[in-house]
């Protein structure tokens, strides 16, 4: 007697896939190899939780300082993917090419470029992955400096020595040095974006790196799987619905007409960005962290920049009321951003230089521990038939 198969759950929800050592998802907590988020983004820089993703452990001051002339003495680009970068401007504007594909190029030419592209030991995936988290935010500057026609930024060093890594990304994106909040509030979302255990683009990287590929090819596929607005690309969207709603409203933030808004939406079915969670379903626990920082910052900077938030509370709270759906932090981060002056096409690009450091640190904990992830499929087609019967 043949025993049938289990029913395949769509999209593999509640499916586990693997062990892991490098986070662990749950319902009231978030932890990066031990660590509580909130304990992080209170406590830690981003550096600091680049090197525990990477390294495994917090590091000690010598460690950390050592980290940090180690991604100061990587972020220059060589000069074919600055020459590459200088191309993309009527891509752009032809609409062919978005951020994220400009930078997945980028990454791959990187690979061509890296001596140690083919080796996959632990050590070589180790300076890989430092060189990848140094390098994504001068690509990510250098980028938008072409795209707002301007002389790249510091070519020959990528960036200010004396900058920290968050600040030294947004000197490059604008040429100006960010004040300390500005810094802190970016700081923190890398950190909050840092890792997620078997997101879509991680699982997407892990299964590359189990066919033996290597470090840049994985992360170049990662790349391609969070560009998407189900994924990574949700905080573009979710700004993108915020301005929607403003211009519809023109500008005038009441309850009774948002409400009206909403509730179109939810009669023509739309699929609102920035809400719900695969895993949380009692609300996302960086969102809210995210949240009170970005709207500290709109705070000081005035007035227009709060209004995005009031709205955005009352898009949230209908959200709850109506739908029982809590924001994911792809929906406090689309409105921080833009509070600080990001580009909106650029927000995703900076979720890569976040989570750079969770991908690299499974891929390698895939190679060091390989098994080729090949699933297989549920048969749905027809039945047996004859070419030519």
């Amino acid at each position: 007697m043949t025993t049938a198969a289990p029913a395949p759950k769509a999209g593999l929800e509640g499916v586990v896939a693997g062990d892991t050592s490098i986070c662990n998802v749950e319902q009231d907590a978030l932890i990066y190899r031990g660590y509580e988020i909130h304990d992080l983004a209170d406590n830690a820089s981003f550096e600091e939780v680049a090197y525990l993703l990477l390294e495994g452990d917090k590091p000690t001051a010598a460690q950390l300082k050592f980290f940090k002339d180690e991604l100061i003495a990587n972020r220059a680009l060589p000069p074919q993917v600055i020459d590459y970068l200088k191309t993309v401007k009527p891509m752009v504007i032809a609409g062919s090419a978005v951020p994220m594909d400009i930078l997945r190029t980028a990454v791959s030419l990187l690979g061509n470029l890296d001596k140690e592209c083919q080796d996959i030991s632990a050590e070589a995936n180790l300076r890989k992955a430092k060189r990848l988290t140094a390098k994504i935010p001068t690509i990510i500057g250098h980028m938008q400096n072409v795209i707002d026609g301007q002389e790249i930024v510091a070519p020959d060093t990528g960036g200010d020595a004396n900058l920290g890594h968050a600040a030294n990304m947004l000197y490059l994106m604008s040429g100006k040095k960010p004040d300390a909040e500005a810094e802190k509030v970016v700081d923190v979302s890398l950190t909050l974006y840092a890792e997620h255990d078997y997101n879509a683009s991680t699982f997407a990287s892990r299964v590359i790196a189990g066919t033996l590929s290597d470090m840049h090819g994985a992360v170049t596929g990662a790349i391609a799987a969070l560009k998407g607005p189900l994924h990574g690309g949700a905080n573009e969207a979710a700004m993108d619905m915020l301005r929607e709603i403003m211009k519809d409203l023109d500008g005038k933030i009441e309850k009774p007409a948002v409400e009206q808004w909403m509730r179109k939406a939810f009669e023509e079915k739309r699929k609102l960005m920035g809400f719900g969670h695969r895993v949380y379903k009692n609300g996302d626990h960086r969102a809210p962290i995210l949240h009170k920082l970005g709207r500290a910052a709109a705070e000081k900077r005035g007035a227009e920049f709060v209004k995005w938030f009031e709205l955005g509370e009352i898009v949230q709270q209908i959200m709850l009321d109506e739908k029982s759906i809590h924001p994911n932090v792809d929906f406090p981060c689309g409105m921080t951003y833009f509070a600080l002056g990001i580009p909106i096409p650029q927000y995703t690009p900076i979720f890569v230089a976040a989570r750079i450091t969770g991908w690299a640190a499974h891929i390698m904990e895939q190679h060091a521990n390989n098994r080729l992830i090949r699933p297989r499929a549920n048969y749905v087609g027809p039945d047996l038939r004859k070419w030519n019967g």
